[in-house]
């Protein structure tokens, strides 16, 4: 009994959550493409939320075959035309076809529909974030503090910069911040980096130089999370911890910038993937996102929703790398397209999606590998 206990928790308390975020994320993106697809007048075979085989579906009066799949990790929009559901065309279906039915076939639209039915996913991704981040900072506003420093920790990058209780943090390499937040955001993603803090103090400001010490950090739930720390704190007493609110048109502009923030830290993490900045096990696959959604959904329905808006804008830039499959290497071809004045041969795609599968194969093998490895300690 404890047994079927255990597993019905385990499924209600982490799959059903990620399957649920999962599946809006996928939903709104295909959505993405079907929309601006059908607006350019393509004809499109099928909206699948998951892969593998059918578990439940409708053909509409269009002839669109909308359906639910068995494995849900993604889902795809086939259109008319299409070799496959990652829209490689069928060059001898194409060949067969009237010169009606290749005016509707995706592969015979025009090159600008085919490149606004293809971004349009990743945008209709952004967009969902946006709307996401809107709704909350709407709803539940945000709580802030002044950057002020109560504490500083001894042997920190703060301490050895010469920080001080009191100091009112000014900006950080030039950017002027507002709250102590805007600081956290700013260090934690350059560790082991070199940075200048303008402090002001006694109606003066002084640079200080300094590097964020690269440290784990253990969440609430348990999870090891590596970030960039220079060992400052601050308290009620000189932070004035407060609740700000917005008027609808303050959270839009306020879930636009969240929304950025979230774009640019991951252009910033890459970077220190690559510069050996952070080490490579903080990327997460399948398995974290199982796990991470479960832990939210425990907090309730604004963090899970919260989690949903930064999966979204993920998806969106994971959508646009230039590597064939993804959405970002079909622009790259149309780029090509665009100035050959035709597009590339048959064989020269079939490799390109060849190398791009093995490149989208391979990342998500070692995701779910540092998944397992964090799984097992």
């Amino acid at each position: 009994m404890e047994a079927v206990t255990g597993i019905f928790g385990f499924l209600t308390g982490y799959i059903v959550p990620f399957v649920i975020v999962l599946s809006l994320l996928v939903f709104v993106h295909e959505m993405g493409h079907y929309l601006v697809g059908r607006w350019s007048g393509i004809r499109i075979l099928a909206f699948s939320v998951g892969f593998g085989p059918e578990i439940a579906g409708f053909t509409d009066r269009h002839g669109t075959r909308w359906k639910i799949s068995a494995i849900p990790l993604g889902g795809y929009v086939r259109f008319f035309g299409d070799e496959d559901a990652s829209s490689k065309p069928d060059a001898d279906r194409l060949a067969a076809m009237t010169d009606e039915e290749r005016e509707r076939s995706f592969a015979g639209a025009k090159l600008w529909k085919r490149a606004a039915t293809v971004a349009a996913g990743p945008i209709a991704n952004f967009i969902l974030a946006i709307a996401i981040f809107t709704l909350l900072f709407a709803i539940y506003g945000r709580t802030v503090s002044d950057p002020v420093v109560a504490e500083v920790k001894p042997d920190s990058a703060a301490a050895a910069a010469g920080v001080l209780p009191g100091d009112l943090l000014f900006s950080i390499d030039g950017t002027k911040v507002q709250t102590f937040d805007d600081v956290r955001r700013y260090v934690s993603i350059r560790p082991n980096q070199n940075i200048v803090v303008t402090v002001e103090r006694n109606g003066e400001k002084m640079d200080l130089p300094m590097v964020p010490q690269r440290t784990d950090i253990t969440d609430q739930f348990g999870n090891k999370i590596e970030v960039g720390l220079i060992g400052i704190v601050t308290n009620e007493e000189v932070g004035h911890f407060r609740l700000q609110t917005f008027t609808p048109l303050e959270a839009l502009r306020e879930g636009v910038i969240q929304t950025w923030h979230i774009v640019t830290g991951t252009f910033k993490y890459i970077g220190n993937l690559l510069d050996g900045s952070m080490k490579p096990d903080q990327l997460g696959g399948p398995i974290r996102v199982a796990q991470a959604s479960g832990q939210m959904a425990t907090l309730g329905m604004g963090a899970l929703l919260q989690l949903a808006a930064v999966l979204s804008v993920s998806i969106g830039l994971l959508n646009l790398m230039p590597v064939p499959v993804l959405d970002g290497g079909h622009l790259m071809f149309y780029a090509v397209e665009a100035v050959r004045g035709r597009p590339l041969g048959s064989s020269a795609q079939e490799i390109a999606f060849r190398i791009g599968l093995a490149m989208v194969l391979t990342l998500m093998v070692f995701a779910t590998w540092n998944d397992i490895s964090a799984l097992i300690g």
